[in-house]
């Protein structure tokens, strides 16, 4: 029988008619036939689909035709644009013909009625509706006793009739069954793009595409997987299954070994989809079983998830239950919006990777704005209580506004001053959460924590605990609703102690700290300064009042009236006269600021301009070290340290000359009327030798130093900001070369500023072009002359400058941020030499700083580092120089242990440069030291002095304490017989051989192989 794809009614339980009796079979006769064709007729019209079709035959056949067995094929056909026979499987596989072949091929064919006689009746196929090539037909076949009766043409016309119109409702019904299942597709792709540019999270994003999947195909257990080829790794990005006891996570990460029996690794590497049950599937490609990824399913499809050619990752759906099966449909359905699935993760990814660097940006800039921030708020704030005084009317909108500007700085729900009256405590303002109403009572002073605040005049901050041992001690009696933290400081005006003023919290969630508590005291002092006045306003309406009252009512005191009138406005015009000052003065030096500065610069050069003869200079500097005083000591000790330098820096110019603060610990000196530089350089030299000497506060000797930058007045400056930048520019060049210096600003650095911009360029070019490379100097037996390992050192392939060494650019990078990148590209380049340099017991050390050692998982990133390039940590040393140990000590000695116990060793480069003391040698565990080549420089065979001494007692204490020896620079020959003589057994330099690329030690092993 030809392949064609057909359907087959006949069930031997069912559709085989078994041969009856012969006097029964003869009793059916033309009228039976008859009849039984009225009632076949009935039945069609009721039949509604092809099976219920070849039932209602088979039992027609049965009865009227007296056939022993019945048989019904059909084949659907194919529309010009679908698929070919040949192409599609079968709509339903059914038996064999029960007619011999030759007859249901005559039928089929050639759309002939067939037919033969056996020994058992007659076999009959007749072609119910004839078609050729790919449209639709039917061939009903008979078996019957040779009795049997004649199927009228009539009847076989209405079988014919009824089976086409079944077959064309089947082929609408499969065109709007495609229609629904391109609609579904469509309406998935939607949906996954909407998702995919929604902000949703990875992980919603990827629940919301396994039910748009689930909405297709049966995907209760379903998951996506993705390889990173730099990394070789396999990542389990989604993981959704009812079975499996152990699910895998997102950022559970498996190497290609891990998955080495995973059907999921095994699809990737085939590159197809692939369908059917795990076990067969497994016994198909080789995989060997491993329970460790789950129990077997009994269907499993599988999608490689493809991106330019290459496979990226997996789509998987599976069943646990026999009943429910993949289909061809289902592999080609989740083949096409696989990809589509890859596209919206990757995209997601791009994303999420470029929030990631949004955000680190952002985090940088914040962090650099953040001091800033709290400077320029403290400053509205402070100009905010300065014009408070004339921006109220009474004393309680006054104080509301008080409340105002600080609830801005902190949180203030819970605030209050107290005023110290006579003998009397006055509450003139008070506001609680606890009991909105409350208004605090007068009273005389007692126990309570404003009282202690008022007699210590310190700030007091307090949390719960504290309170409750003031209150043990008996200090203090605290009384109302008790806090949770309370934070007072006191008000200091012009004449003495004005009163407290205080914030407190109920809510654990909400405590003060050291930071709000300095907020608020520089805020308490702007505001009884700011109550002072507004008491001198208030004392001057109620005086204005008071001469009108007077003025109507006895004239005669009018002169002595006006004379309370102008003692009053004298002082009015004294604190406004302060308030200017404050506006254009430092508050804590009370030196001038940055904008009188500004002021005073622009009129030097406009009389420069208008006089040639008129000279200036402005000398920029900063106190070196602050910072780390400040840190230590504490904001307090640093502000009273800023004072005396003021001072000091005040002493050391001439009366017209002004001293300004800047900010923070920046100040600067315009100088006028120089004769030339050597005056403003003596000025320079004062102020280092000023700020040398030690400065005494709060018992503690503190030691600080200055570095200056100069920049002279000249017609070529448009604006003083030009004038003060060169002179920062100068600054930074003293702190270049040592701090406690100065420098004056020239062309060269400017134009040293504009080489230090391209080279920051050239920098950032440089790591995405993966210009830096290894080079690497043996480290060499002395004793043997041969090689014992590498190290690897930092060059760059500048494509203009050439090679350059670190010292010519590794300081910049330090500065930008970007020595880490660089770092670990020289960290992967070294790795992957290391199989051809470290054979025959020999390593290959890299030079770490305290930077990466500082970081506690460095050490974890550095042997994945190892194990991504097969590199054993025995191959492999690292550098780390003295300073670099004593940063950090225990963190640094934490990480270097963990890195020795897992075969990694370390060596303490530079030895001897960096501190006098070796005391600290045996608390780090190093496998060996290397002498800086300064002490190797005057090696000489047979000779003494102080280097000798030194490397013999370096060796000396090496061999005690059971550590290597390397002896750096070797450059000489008679530096290496020395280093023999003195027992030195390894060493490194130009005399043996110069930093290399590898690509030269290749060339050299080729040659001598």
């Amino acid at each position: 029988m030809p392949t064609i794809a057909c359907k087959a009614a006949s069930v031997q339980t069912r559709h085989v008619i078994q041969p009856a009796p012969f006097a029964d079979r003869s009793s059916g006769g033309p009228i039976r036939a008859q009849a039984d064709g009225r009632a076949l007729a009935l039945e069609l019209l009721h039949a509604q689909t092809l099976p219920a079709l070849a039932d209602c035959l088979h039992q027609y056949a049965r009865e009227a035709l007296q056939a022993t067995a019945t048989q019904l094929h059909w084949s659907e056909g194919f529309s010009a644009s679908g698929p070919s026979p040949r192409q599609s499987a079968p709509v339903a596989l059914g038996e064999r013909t029960i007619v011999a072949v030759e007859l249901f091929e005559q039928a089929w064919d050639q759309g002939r009625s067939a037919s033969k006689l056996t020994p058992d009746g007659v076999e009959l196929a007749l072609p119910i509706i004839a078609g050729s090539g790919t449209s639709a037909r039917a061939v009903l076949c008979l078996k019957q006793s040779t009795s049997g009766a004649e199927l009228a043409a009539d009847t076989l016309n209405l079988i014919a009739a009824r089976a086409q119109e079944l077959l064309q409702t089947s082929r609408l019904k499969q065109a709007v069954d495609r229609l629904e299942t391109a609609e579904r597709i469509q309406r998935a792709l939607y949906a996954i793009a909407d998702l995919a540019s929604s902000d949703m999270e990875m992980p919603d994003m990827l629940s919301g595409i396994h039910e748009i999947i689930g909405d297709l195909t049966y995907a209760e257990n379903f998951y996506i997987g993705l390889f990173d080829r730099d990394l070789r790794i396999f990542r389990f990005i989604y993981f959704a299954d009812s079975v499996d006891p152990d699910p895998t996570l997102p950022d559970q990460a498996f190497t290609e070994d891990d998955l080495k029996n995973s059907l999921t690794l095994a699809l990737m590497r085939h590159g197809k989809p692939l369908m059917g049950p795990s076990m067969t599937i497994r016994n198909l490609l080789g995989v060997t079983r491993d329970a460790s990824f789950g129990p077997d399913a009994e269907d499993w499809l599988g999608i490689p998830l493809i991106t330019s050619g290459v496979v990226c990752g997996a789509l998987v759906v599976q069943s646990y239950d026999a009943s429910v099966r993949y289909t061809e449909t289902d592999r080609a359905l989740l083949s096409y919006v696989g990809q589509h699935v890859l596209t919206a993760v990757q995209r997601k990814q791009a994303h999420a990777e470029l929030e990631r660097r949004v955000e680190e940006r952002t985090r940088e800039l914040v962090e650099q704005i953040e001091v800033r921030k709290r400077r320029e708020r403290l400053q509205a704030a402070f100009q905010r209580i300065a014009e408070l005084t004339s921006s109220t009317e009474t004393i309680d909108q006054f104080y509301t506004a008080v409340h105002g500007v600080v609830g801005e700085l902190l949180y203030a729900k819970n605030f209050f001053i107290a005023l110290l009256e006579g003998e009397w405590i006055v509450f003139p303002y008070a506001v609680d959460e606890r009991d909105p109403s409350a208004r605090f009572e007068s009273r005389r002073p007692g126990l309570s924590l404003t009282d202690h605040v008022l007699r210590t005049q310190k700030p007091l901050l307090a949390d719960r605990e504290q309170l409750d041992q003031l209150n043990e001690r008996g200090v203090v009696k605290t009384v109302g609703s008790p806090s949770v933290c309370w934070l007072g400081v006191p008000l200091r005006g012009e004449t003495g102690p004005l009163g407290v003023m205080a914030v407190q919290s109920y809510s654990p969630e909400v405590v003060y700290d050291a930071t709000d508590q300095e907020v608020l005291t520089f805020v308490a002092n702007h505001i009884a300064l700011a109550i002072e006045r507004k008491r001198a306003q208030d004392a001057i309406r109620a005086a204005k009042e008071e001469l009108e009252k007077r003025v109507e009512e006895r004239t005669r005191e009018l002169a002595e009236s006006n004379l309370q009138l102008r003692d009053q406005i004298k002082v009015r015009q004294q604190i406004e006269m302060r308030l200017k000052h404050e506006a254009l003065h430092d508050a804590l030096t009370g030196l001038p600021n940055r904008s009188l500065l500004l002021d005073r610069m622009s009129q030097c050069l406009n009389r420069l301009r208008r006089d040639v003869r008129r000279h200036f200079a402005v000398l920029f500097l900063d106190l070196d070290r602050f910072k780390v005083i400040n840190d230590s000591v504490g904001h307090l000790i640093g502000d009273e340290l800023l004072k005396e330098a003021s001072r000091r820096l005040q002493a050391c110019v001439r009366e017209p000359d002004t001293v300004a603060r800047l900010g923070g610990d920046e100040f600067a000196i315009l100088i006028e009327d120089v004769s030339d530089i050597e005056d403003t350089r003596r000025v320079a030299r004062r102020v280092i030798t000023a700020l040398n000497e030690p400065i005494r506060v709060a018992g503690k000797e503190l030691f600080t130093s200055a570095s200056i930058g100069i920049a002279m007045g000249e017609s070529r400056y448009n604006a003083p900001e030009e004038l003060l930048r060169d002179a920062d520019v100068a600054m930074y060049r003293a702190k270049a070369k040592g701090r406690q210096r100065f420098e004056v600003f020239d062309e060269t650095l400017h134009q040293e500023a504009l080489n230090l911009l391209t080279l920051e360029s050239d920098l950032r070019r440089a790591i995405a072009r993966s210009e830096f490379e290894p080079f690497f100097q043996p480290i060499i037996d002395i004793d043997h002359d041969r090689i014992v390992g590498y190290e690897a050192l930092l060059r760059w392939n500048h494509p203009d400058r050439g090679l350059l060494l670190p010292s010519d650019f590794l300081s910049v990078a330090e500065d930008n941020g970007s020595a880490e990148i660089i770092d670990w590209q020289l960290f992967e380049q070294a790795m992957r030499a290391v199989p051809r340099l470290a054979v025959m017991g020999r390593y290959v050390s890299v030079n770490v700083s305290a930077r990466h050692l500082r970081d506690p998982h460095w050490h974890e990133e550095f042997f994945r580092l190892l194990e991504l390039n097969r590199v054993k940590p025995e191959q492999v040393r690292v550098e780390v120089t003295e300073g670099a140990l004593l940063e950090n000590p225990e963190q640094i000695r934490h990480t270097l242990n963990q890195m020795r116990d897992r075969g990694l060793h370390a060596l303490l480069d530079d030895f001897g440069t960096g501190y006098s003391s070796l005391s600290y040698l045996h608390q780090f565990p190093m496998d060996a030291l290397k002498i800086d080549k300064s002490f190797v420089r005057d090696l000489k065979p047979g000779g003494s002095g102080g280097n000798v001494a030194v490397v013999r007692a370096i060796l000396a204490l090496a061999g005690t304490l059971g550590v290597k020896v390397i002896a750096e620079g070797i450059e000489k020959e008679e530096q290496r017989d020395a280093l023999r003589e003195l027992g030195c057994s390894m060493g490194q330099g130009f005399w043996y051989a110069h930093p290399q690329p590898l690509s030269r030690f290749q060339q050299a092993a080729a040659s001598n192989g």
